[in-house]
């Protein structure tokens, strides 16, 4: 986005920094890896900064399938200490992040009975097979029941199940004529991730004064006695910030912030994933509130996932270049029309369909590997000294198993550090989780005691959007004069007033993005935009020049980045169509 040349106020996450600007550990990177380990040693009381140069997790953290899941598919790369991890991790986040992590039931539907069973083992002990064939029931059975023996961590979720053709076209009668299986498990959904995210960073940033954290701050040089120097992207103005231990923890641009610190490396290998967002009531009946999940007729895993009242697909997994646009194209945009069509051909599905496109680059490690499929989705840490200064590269990771990561990543830095743990986050609740009502009778005290105030339907889609956090948004909606927007009611004036005021919010694309998914279920107008310019700009002293700005900036990013093109400008306060314009280019 372009830089506004409006005076800007002083931003207390940057003079945090300013004024001190010495500390044991400087994290380079706020997508979820670097804030879990952000969390972590905040916990640990150690002196820790975390900068980003965008928002928070606007990177490859914001491009995900939004699932947290066991990863069924690394036990064909023979993946098993992945695996259980990721099994240990998804059952933990069931209980530690319930108001935003939830039992999914995954299914896969089969046409074959016998296919892929001589090409899965040999791919498991790493030969390339020629040719690729869609994976039969009794291959399926047996990973299922492999992938059964880790999901016993916990006890958190049922066993698979097998259906038959008959059964299978009860539950979903839309499923092709061929299909003559269906095999049912259970992972878990994230419906919320960047809120999510923004938990655990609220977790660490509320550890003490010892843990400072900025967006739109950014790493761009290190000299050779080891200080590093970063930019506020919304002044241009640098400081130097002075570390005893640099981690840098920016995913796929790991390589690009080596590079910038002055010790070039060539650790990255990530792929690009897309997805759309369907508004598509039709298609949304047919999932029958399960994700659809299945090996394409490319060998790809591609998935159909009913969420938030709209239908994500997705994914690709293309090579990608770093130094180029990240975008979904029309030929990806393409290949999910043929996604719908292979499993529910009587469902047509086009563009006008779509509310919203998103790509993400997974910070995979470069590998040569027979296919990107293939490449490890586990993680790794690589160590360089710069000027006495050890500088910590994250190599991998994924949402799954950030809390696992974070810890062991901490670990190291602890090591580094010569201190010890004194607290884990194995087993601690995140955010909103702490108190949260995870029976029926709990939420209907829950929202007995909340639905006095803001009245019991507005309690509960501020628990829902929350979790116990919404507390202090139903005090601030309590204490003032409070009114739902004109543009979006579901949200309210006081609702995105604590949201600016609290959760660092910078941009207006902030707010449509990560503080809220208005942009995501394809709600946001230009009207919208206008009127959040005015909700936001009474609270972080925007001018009347950079209000009119952040709305253009926002619609342009809007359309580049999410095929988002919306009709022009309305003034604030007028009625919103019901759905933006939605751009067919990429």
């Amino acid at each position: 986005m372009a830089r506004t040349r409006d005076p800007q106020p002083a931003r207390s996450t940057v003079e945090a920094i300013r004024q001190r600007p010495e500390c044991d550990v400087l994290i380079i990177g706020a997508g979820i890896n670097g804030i879990a380990t952000f969390r972590d040693l905040a916990l640990n009381g150690v002196d820790v900064v975390l900068v980003e140069r965008d928002d928070y997790v606007a990177g490859a953290s914001s491009g995900s399938s939004h699932m947290i899941h066991g990863g069924i598919r690394y036990l064909e790369n023979g993946e098993f200490r992945l695996v259980q991890e990721s099994v240990h991790e998804r059952n933990a986040l069931l209980r530690l992040a319930p108001h935003y992590v939830r039992p999914l039931p995954t299914t896969i539907p089969i046409s074959s009975t016998f296919s892929s069973l001589l090409a899965a083992p040999l791919r498991f002990i790493g030969i390339k097979t020629k040719g690729r064939k869609e994976r039969g029931a009794l291959i399926i059975k047996v990973g299922l029941t492999i992938y059964d023996t880790f999901s016993r961590d916990g006890g958190r979720v049922p066993r698979h199940q097998f259906r038959g053709a008959k059964a299978s076209r009860a539950l979903l009668p839309a499923l092709r004529d061929d299909v003559k299986w269906t095999a049912t498990y259970y992972d878990a959904s994230m419906h919320d991730p960047e809120r999510l995210a923004l938990d655990v960073l609220m977790d660490g940033v509320a550890a003490g004064d010892h843990a400072r954290a900025s967006n739109y701050l950014e790493a761009v040089a290190m000299a050779d006695d080891g200080a590093v120097t970063v930019r506020d992207t919304v002044t241009g103005d640098e400081f130097a910030v002075r570390a005893r231990v640099v981690v840098n923890a920016s995913g796929p641009w790991t390589d690009l912030t080596n590079t910038a610190l002055g010790e070039p490396t060539r650790y990255m290998g990530g792929t690009k994933g897309s997805h759309i967002v369907v508004d598509h009531p039709e298609l949304l009946a047919a999932c029958n509130g399960r994700e659809i999940f299945f090996e394409f007729s490319d060998g790809r895993i591609v998935l159909i996932y009913p969420l938030k009242g709209r239908v994500l697909i997705g994914t690709t997994d293309l090579a990608h270049d770093m130094a180029e646009p990240i975008r979904c194209t029309e030929e990806e945009v393409d290949y999910f029309f043929e996604v719908v069509r292979h499993v529910f051909p009587g469902i047509p599905v086009d563009r006008s369909h779509i509310v919203f496109r998103f790509s993400g680059v997974r910070p995979l490690p470069r590998q040569d590997a027979a296919s990107t499929g293939q490449i490890s989705r586990d993680y790794r840490v690589e160590q360089r000294d710069r000027g006495g200064v050890p500088v910590l590269s994250l190599v991998g990771g994924k949402w799954t198993t950030f809390r696992a990561l974070g810890e062991q990543l901490a670990g190291r830095v602890l090591g580094l550090l010569g201190r010890s743990r004194t607290v884990s986050t194995d087993g601690r609740l995140i955010g909103g989780a702490v108190g949260y009502p995870t029976t029926p009778a709990d939420r209907e005290a829950w929202l007995a005691a909340h639905g006095a105030v803001v009245g019991a339907d507005r309690a509960a889609a501020l628990l829902d959007r929350y979790g116990t956090s919404a507390e202090a948004i139903i005090r601030r909606i309590a204490s003032s004069s409070d009114e739902p927007l004109v543009a979006a009611p579901e949200y309210s004036r006081a609702e995105l007033q604590h949201l600016a005021e609290t959760e660092q919010v910078v941009r207006l694309v902030d707010v449509l993005l990560r503080r809220t998914s208005l942009a995501f279920r394809g709600l946001v107008t230009d009207p919208l935009l206008v009127e959040l310019a005015e909700v936001l700009g009474d609270v972080l002293g925007w001018s009347a020049a950079r209000r009119a700005e952040e709305v253009a900036s926002a619609r342009l990013y809007l359309a580049d980045r999410h095929g988002i093109v919306l009709d022009e400008a309305a003034p604030a306060g007028a009625a919103a169509s019901p759905r933006p314009r939605r751009t067919t280019k990429g």
